[in-house]
């Protein structure tokens, strides 16, 4: 029996205990002969110096909220106006870093569990309000509505997403039944296009998986849930079954995957591997820092597995197919992923909001981060003829290092971003992979 693996969201809130966030005092309290040097503690005062907060930066602020109470064409409430202040705070730090007012914190946990109204698709608010589109889940209303990797949601019923607009994914929620008017940008197309949704209750089967031929089996994940890693070993059962007891190879199909819980990855890397890391976590804080090892029993036995990825493919599908490929546990095939390799802490307030912050870099068992560069396949596939001479538009998509102020990589140069690989094609280009590193030619 494999030993419980740590989860990611216990550290996020064991992270949320031991960072208290610093509690300004009133600046005008503070007395000091020489204001530039003047400084506010933070609530510990055994933290170190990076921990205050200059008093002169504080009077500016205030300076600037009593100008807009005072002079502003009209009233402004100061609870919004706070709000306002508290958004912009984290607004240049990264695009995965946010404030998240009342409810917007439950549903930023609402796809780990798989249960919503809404179109079912992974979308990141960028800083002038717009929607970028990571990947939509399969078999939802975005999927049947043609939804891609990399579009850009301009506006919501006809009205434009501004940095003002309801936080996060609140304005594509709502009760099964009703429709939504999307607007969308998608590169290589002249004029927006108008694409009207109905939203349904999403519920999300994460895993699916089928015989490709007798003896190789193909296991699609299409996000990382609660329960999906005991799907995924589920599954496999079933597939060894079906192959009279052993397999001869498999294809783990993590396109257009756009992530969710860390520890679903992790143990779908464990269920695969005999030992080694799996991936490791580093932050200024030491409690960020973690590693995660695969356990004794690989449930292939060591039967060869291929990884296909694409554009889509991002954070937990990245660190799965960094684990098995920097093990040697897999050849990875497709295109380059997404390269969000940051890890966002919820980290809960006393009013009821919270704060979603980048709080670590994810790194592969080799020790590569893997943010802004994304996973680079071993055997790369394009979108287009054999060859990859033809382009067709619409499918260089956005990555994580062509996002407005994304946290930069480590490796270098950022990506090159990778495209969107859909439809059948592609598992027939992993399967013969997959047969030669099996030796049936």
């Amino acid at each position: 029996m494999r030993r419980p693996l740590f989860p990611l969201y216990a550290l996020a809130f064991a992270t949320a205990a031991a960072m208290p966030l610093a509690a300004a005092q009133e600046p005008a309290s503070v007395q000091d002969p020489d204001p530039a040097h003047e400084q506010v503690p933070a609530d510990d005062p055994g933290q170190a110096d990076d921990s205050t907060v200059p008093v002169d930066e504080i009077r500016r602020f205030v300076a600037v909220y009593n100008a807009v109470r005072q002079a502003y064409v009209e009233p402004v409430d100061d609870r919004e106006l706070m709000q306002s202040a508290v958004r912009g705070l984290l607004l240049d730090l990264d695009p995965h870093s946010a404030y998240l007012a009342g409810d917007a914190a439950d549903s930023f946990d609402e796809q780990t569990r798989g249960n919503y109204g809404g179109l079912g698709v992974e979308i990141l608010r960028l800083p002038d309000g717009t929607l970028r589109v990571i990947a939509p889940f399969d078999d939802t209303p975005a999927a049947r509505a043609g939804i891609l990797a990399g579009d850009l949601i301009v506006a919501v019923d006809g009205v434009p997403l501004t940095p003002t607009s309801t936080e996060e994914a609140a304005p594509l929620r709502g009760a099964p039944g009703t429709t939504v008017e999307l607007t969308v940008l998608r590169e290589g197309e002249d004029e927006p296009l108008e694409l009207t949704l109905e939203r349904e209750v999403i519920r999300i089967a994460s895993v699916r998986s089928r015989m490709l031929e007798p003896g190789y089996g193909y296991v699609r994940v299409s996000a990382f849930q609660t329960d999906t890693a005991a799907d995924f070993e589920r599954q496999l059962r079933r597939l060894q079954d079906e192959a009279g007891g052993n397999l001869r190879g498999l294809v783990v199909d993590v396109r257009s995957n756009p992530g969710g819980l860390l520890t679903s990855a992790v143990q779908i890397a464990d269920a695969l591997l005999e030992d080694g890391v799996i991936v490791t976590t580093r932050g200024r804080s030491p409690i960020s820092d973690a590693s995660f090892s695969a356990t004794p029993g690989d449930q292939l036995d060591g039967a060869p597995v291929v990884v296909l990825v694409d554009a889509g493919s991002a954070s937990a599908s990245e660190v799965l197919a960094g684990a098995l490929a920097d093990n040697d546990r897999a050849t990875v095939v497709g295109s380059r992923t997404f390269g969000k390799g940051s890890v966002q802490t919820v980290l809960p307030l006393d009013n009821g909001d919270s704060v979603k912050l980048t709080t670590a870099r994810y790194y592969t068992p080799a020790g590569t981060s893997i943010q802004a560069t994304g996973i680079v396949p071993q055997v790369v596939l394009h979108h287009g003829d054999a060859d990859g001479d033809a382009q067709e538009p619409g499918y260089r998509v956005t990555s994580e290092a062509t996002l407005p102020g994304h946290l930069a990589g480590l490796e270098g140069e950022d990506g090159t971003p990778g495209q969107v690989l859909p439809g059948d094609d592609y598992i027939d280009q992993a399967l013969a992979e997959l047969k030669a590193r099996a030796g049936a030619g």
